[in-house]
């Protein structure tokens, strides 16, 4: 590297500057709160843990996704966080160990490997909400409107959100008559919607059976929420769990239903997250982005891992990724200049304007900037022994 470039990011990591910078901390406190009013307390996981706590009942995904560095201090092989979920996990099954149901939330930078598909950030700043202890549809359903409250509480007044049941695929997969590896094909190629596909592999395999023409039949089973009715005819007389699971998509589906700013999209090939949650899955969309603003699901079995697996749903998203959607109104504020005099008068004033909340700007000796050029809108000036705010024309 050059001097010439030595100012130059990797790839995918950005920094945020003035004036966007205090709008993105505004952002970040206005969530905060508002995930407080339901309930949702604050924690501050580590930047960086050992590895194997890290990536914990998180599967593959993550593992690719976290920078691994070896710890000179014990010689263990630590990660940089690329999800803060499993760090939560944690907390409440190891650390606050409580029998009633917990809501937490958090916020800070996550630091992926690669970016995404659409070559987004490699450092979002993630902010999440979860719920523990609660293994009915009824925290789902918390869940996902605490998700649509925030996502309107920055401005947005139109959303799509995709709901999906992962247990769908796990319960017919294990009805099936597919061993280990015809599973994992038939699920990349759900994954890819290639019905196809599929037929031509169940040909080739000689497979026959009701669970298994089930999963074919998942990649057509999307669309509004009439596709639930479909689907439960459909499954009532092959498996009594996936009925089960259709009714908790129906039962959350009908929480939000008639809320005039929310599309609801059916999905049950939708399979993100396979191997991290265990049931209901959902993705928050805005009109003109392909990719999901928010996501949500639940994952039963993280906190097995830390000696307590309790039931657990929740969302994340990247603050940053709102910050052109936001409207939420905040005062200019004021800038005030004040001239270069170490004069007790003068100095009494200014504590007084800061300690009121007020952004004071001291002329440094010998600068040569203009109280305008300082981006002040008022000067502090002096008069009748006392100094008097005076607009900048």
């Amino acid at each position: 590297m050059t001097i010439n470039n030595r100012w130059l990011l990797p790839e995918g990591v950005e920094e945020i500057l003035p004036p966007k910078a205090m709008q993105l901390e505004h952002l970040c406190r206005t969530i905060i709160d508002l995930l407080s009013t339901w309930g949702y307390e604050f924690v501050i996981p580590p930047m960086i843990e050992y590895l194997e706590s890290l990536l914990t009942g998180t599967g593959e995904d993550l593992d690719l996704k976290t920078f691994k560095l070896t710890d000179q201090l014990s010689g263990r092989l630590m990660g940089i966080r690329a999800d803060m979920t499993p760090q939560v996990a944690r907390i409440d099954a190891h650390l606050l160990k409580r029998d009633t149901p917990t809501r937490l939330c958090y916020l800070g930078s996550v630091l992926h490997t690669r970016p995404g598909k659409s070559g987004e950030t490699r450092s979002p700043l993630q902010l999440g909400a979860e719920l523990y202890g609660h293994a009915g549809v009824a925290s789902d359903i918390e869940i996902v409107k605490l998700m649509l409250s925030t996502l309107r509480h920055v401005g947005i007044n139109q959303t799509y959100i995709d709901l999906g049941h992962i247990g769908v695929f796990r319960a017919l997969s294990t009805e099936s008559t597919l061993n280990d590896e015809q599973q994992s094909a038939v699920f990349e190629a759900l994954q890819r919607k290639a019905k196809d596909e599929l037929k031509s592999l169940y040909k080739d395999w000689n497979i026959n059976d009701d669970a298994s023409k089930a999963l074919l039949d998942l990649v057509d089973l999307n669309g509004d929420v009439s596709v639930l009715n479909e689907a439960e005819k459909l499954f009532n007389k092959i498996s009594s769990e996936v009925t089960n699971y259709i009714k908790e998509i129906k039962a959350l589906a009908d929480s939000i239903k008639n809320e005039s700013d929310i599309t609801i999209n059916i999905d049950l090939a939708e399979l993100r997250g396979y191997h991290y949650h265990t049931g209901m899955v959902y993705t928050a969309f805005v009109p003109g982005k392909g990719e999901g603003i928010a996501f949500g699901g639940r994952y039963d079995d993280i906190g097995s891992a830390f000696g307590r697996a309790r039931p657990a749903t929740g969302f994340s998203l990247d603050v940053k990724s709102l910050l052109q959607f936001q409207n939420i109104e905040k005062p200019v504020a004021k800038r005030i200049f004040a001239p270069a005099s170490d004069e007790v008068s003068l100095q009494r004033k200014i504590n007084e304007l800061r300690n009121s909340g007020e952004t004071v700007v001291q002329e440094l000796a010998g600068q040569q900037a203009t109280a305008s050029q300082m981006d002040c809108d008022q000067e502090l000036v002096p008069g009748n022994g006392e100094w008097d705010l005076k607009e900048i024309k």
